[in-house]
This record gives C-alpha cells, structure tokens and sequence, in this order.
C-alpha cells in the first residue's frame, strides 16, 4: 500500500521507470520511441518506424546512384551523386538524435547528429558548387526550373539551420546563455522536418527536369514513395513534448 511520500501520484509512469522515458511520439505510447537507458545509440538507427525511414532513404539514394553510373559520368554526374549522399547523411543525423532522452544520450546524440549533418552539408554544399560551375561553364540560365528554384530554398534553409543549430548548442552565449539557446530548441527540430520535406521535394522536381528526362530517366513515381517511406519513418518518432506540445 503507498505511504504519502509514495503515492501513485508521486509514482513514476512504468516507461519510466523502464529507462524510455516519458516523452510520447506521435504515433504510439509513451516511450516507444524512446532510447532505452544502457543500450548504445547504434540501435536508433532502426529504432521503432526508423527501420521504414532506412529503407525509403538507401532505396532512393541506391535508385539515383545507378542511374548515374550506368550512363557515361560527366563533371555534372557529381551533382545528384553528391545531393542524394548528403540527403543520406542528414536523415541519419535526424534518426540518431530522435530517441535519445536523458542527458549523456543527448550529449553524445548531438554530437554525432553534429558529424552527420556536418557531412551532409558539405556534400550538399558540394553539390551545388559542381552544378554552378557546370552552369556557368556552359552560360546556362540559373535558377530557373521548379528544382533549382526549390533546391536555392532548401539551401537557404539548410544554411541558417546549420549555423543556429552550431550556435546553440557550441557557442549558447551567441543567445546570451544557455537557458536562452534552449528555448530555441523546438524551432530548430521544426525547421529540421521543414528542410527534410523541402529536399525530398527538391529531388521529387529533379525528375521532371531536361537532364532526367533525356538521360538519367528516374522515374517520378519512385521518387515518391521512397520519401513517403522516409517521413513515414521519421514523423512518428517526434515527440510531442519536444516541440512543446
């Protein structure tokens, strides 16, 4: 029977006390998306819906690969190539940060988020220098096609996101202290999702562009479902209580 000073109000939840923690995801119960306490964090990488999120992201970027490859490689080859990796590399940056809960998870979760999405901005970075160049070496329109226009946004996006997120976490005096850089915490998780969706559709446009149809031949349709794979592995996994719902 619970004394006062042990009530079942006072009781913590059984996740809890599981080592999962008490925040909910979307889709499930409370901790189902949750790193459990001793276990490392290579596990995030198919933690709960992460596992359709994995298939969705290496199917698209083994789709684009190939096209690639099996047609003669050009200066402009390096483009979708270096793109789709950088987009691999960011999703992993999202799924292994996702789960984590108690603090030395988040540390080390931040930091390896902090690799992959280091290395994934510097491929996309990459990428487009390669397809500038391209452009200007052959007096090319810039930024014309729905592709190029979505993918200058992402870019954007992807810039600011990067450097806050540096910011926040390495340098939070930037915010005038740390209790200032927290706060901020739950845009810089939205903003995140909204870059995600924003690259997916960026590569979805590249289908549709002159180079895709005439030589690279990705089908739209593919596109598709492989990034409905990757939200529909990523988006359950959000908790709730983290974007301050």
């Amino acid at each position: 029977m619970a004394t006062p000073s042990t009530s079942v109000a006072d009781e913590p939840p059984a996740s809890a006390s599981a080592g999962v923690g008490e925040d909910e995801p979307l889709l499930g119960r409370v901790g189902d998306a949750s790193q459990p306490d001793g276990r490392g964090l290579l596990s995030n990488f198919v933690l709960g819906t992460a596992a359709i999120a994995q298939a969705g992201i290496w199917i698209l970027t083994i789709i684009v690969w190939a096209s690639v490859f099996t047609k003669p490689l050009i200066l402009f080859s390096a483009h979708p190539l270096l793109n789709s990796a950088g987009l691999l590399l960011v999703t992993q940056g999202i799924v292994v940060l996702q789960p984590t809960h108690t603090k030395a998870q988040k540390e080390q979760g931040t930091t390896i988020h902090t690799i992959f999405n280091g290395f994934g901005f510097d491929a996309l970075l990459a990428g487009l220098v390669i397809i500038e160049y391209n452009k200007i070496s052959h007096g090319g329109i810039h930024f014309e096609s729905p592709h190029a226009i979505l993918g200058l946004i992402t870019y954007i996006f992807l810039l600011i996101q990067t450097l806050v997120g540096i910011a926040q976490y390495w340098t939070p005096s930037v915010f005038g202290g740390v209790n200032n850089a927290k706060k901020l915490y739950k845009y810089h998780r939205v903003s995140g999702y909204v870059i995600l969706v924003l690259t997916l559709a960026t590569v979805a446009a590249a289908t549709q562009t002159d180079f895709n149809k005439s030589t690279l031949h990705i089908k739209l349709w593919a596109v598709l479902v492989t990034a409905v794979l990757v939200l529909a592995g990523v988006f359950p996994r959000i908790k709730k209580q983290k974007l301050g719902l």
